[in-house]
């Protein structure tokens, strides 16, 4: 049974009518066009399909889209402002912090949740905060960086 749901999506009120059991990932990509969150292992676990809620890291696959009602939702292309890139998306691009590609909008929206949190993290709370994002790629020190960069960033400095 399709229902009202609304909530301010990358900043934006939005209303949709739909299957509030539907998964929010499958809502945002097949009904707002918003292809940058990732369909990866289908169960929270590699983290590829990370949005922020309320400003919180969230798997959007094991999230009823009903579950954000009334709610906050950013996605990667909400991230960027007036065409000038969030710093963490700076910082994973300066760095090479990416390869194939497929995981880096999880990392980037889990890695904003952590500097929300921890505006100057150590190298073990980034890593800590970043392993539940799955990456083959090898980018693992790449990343660990860019989150430092971006930090740095974030609080008005570079």
């Amino acid at each position: 049974m399709e229902k009202k749901i609304s909530f301010v999506l990358n900043g934006k009120r939005t209303e949709l009518l739909i299957d509030p059991t539907e998964t929010l990932l499958w809502v945002l990509r097949n009904q707002l066009g918003l292809t940058g969150t990732k369909y990866g292992c289908g169960i929270g676990y590699c983290g590829a399909c990370t949005v922020l809620i309320d400003n919180e890291p969230v798997r959007s696959c094991s999230l009823s889209a009903g579950e954000v009602a009334d709610k906050k939702v950013i996605t990667i292309e909400g991230l960027a402002k007036n065409g000038k890139l969030h710093p963490v998306q700076k910082a994973f691009a300066e760095n090479d912090a990416l390869q194939c590609g497929f995981c880096t909008p999880g990392m980037i929206m889990n890695a904003v949740g952590l500097l929300n949190k921890k505006p100057s993290p150590t190298n073990d709370e980034i890593i800590s905060g970043m392993e539940d994002n799955l990456c083959r790629c090898a980018a693992h020190k790449r990343i660990i960086q860019a989150v430092h960069d971006a930090a740095i960033e974030m609080k008005g400095g570079k």
